[in-house]
């Protein structure tokens, strides 16, 4: 059985953690992880991915812990490059990636978690956090990098050297999660889920743009104001030599709605 599921349908490249009881990665699953990733970035007919996980109850509790405690020193630093690898190619590929968190997510499930674009959870399913100073560690999957990007040096130290686990609403309250949804079950929430990373999908979107949109923010976040303009232009320019760029136009002037590629 695959660690991590992969369907593609409407447009959307579903990712789906299946690791019962908690969907906690290993080398494995990050090898499976990578190869959906990639498998999604050269499918022209993939707009949107959607990562879960299976079961409702977990999103993912992070790393195997029983793998951790057993493994040598040598194999846990190459197990950590290889999932920041994981998650940055996951963050680099340029078309909108969307985590829909039903269950837990926490430790190394909220850091994959935070590699996606937006965060979308069920209300009441369960709690977020980086809890690993618990552990003597810290987060060693990017957390300590992305969180003090998403809410600011001070409030990124409180969180993780106090351990603090939360529920979705306090998530939202600091800018981890765009949207928490009420559902009844898991099903019913990836539904809705789906639904809305459908509206990212030509012919309502031009999800060229969306993706370009993404790549202009994750890296320019890093970047001087300057060089962030001068990428900005760059990628501008590529989406005035495509399709969707003279449809959108073209719509605009005829007062008409757009019918997008992706082109």
């Amino acid at each position: 059985m695959p660690l991590v599921e992969y369907t593609h349908r409407d447009g959307l490249a579903l990712l789906t953690l299946d690791v019962p009881p908690a969907n906690c990665y290993s080398y494995e699953m990050m090898k499976e992880l990578d190869a959906a990733i990639l498998e999604a970035r050269f499918d022209p007919e993939v707009h949107v991915l959607v990562l879960s996980g299976a079961g409702g109850k977990f999103f993912c509790a992070g790393a195997d812990i029983g793998m951790l405690r057993t493994a040598d020193p040598y194999f846990k630093y190459n197990f950590c490059l290889h999932a920041n690898e994981t998650l940055l190619r996951l963050e680099h590929t340029p078309k909108l990636v969307i985590a829909a968190l039903d269950g837990h997510c926490v430790g190394g499930g909220l850091e994959v978690a935070l590699a996606a674009d937006l965060r979308i959870a069920r209300s009441g399913s369960g709690k977020c956090g980086l809890p690993e100073v618990k552990l003597g560690v810290l987060p060693g999957t990017g957390g300590t990098q992305r969180l003090v990007r998403m809410v600011g040096k001070a409030r990124a130290i409180e969180l993780m050297a106090s351990g603090e686990v939360f529920d979705y609403a306090r998530a939202a309250e600091l800018g981890l999660v765009n949207h928490v949804w009420e559902a009844s079950d898991h099903d019913a929430f990836m539904a809705k889920v789906e639904e809305h990373a459908r509206g990212f999908v030509p012919p309502a979107r031009a999800s060229r743009a969306v993706g370009l949109i993404k790549r202009a923010c994750q890296t320019g976040a890093d970047l001087s104001l300057a060089d962030g303009l001068a990428l900005e232009r760059e990628l501008q320019q590529r989406l005035f030599e495509g399709e969707d760029a003279r449809e959108g136009l073209a719509a605009y002037l005829e007062k008409r709605d757009p019918a997008f590629l992706g082109k």
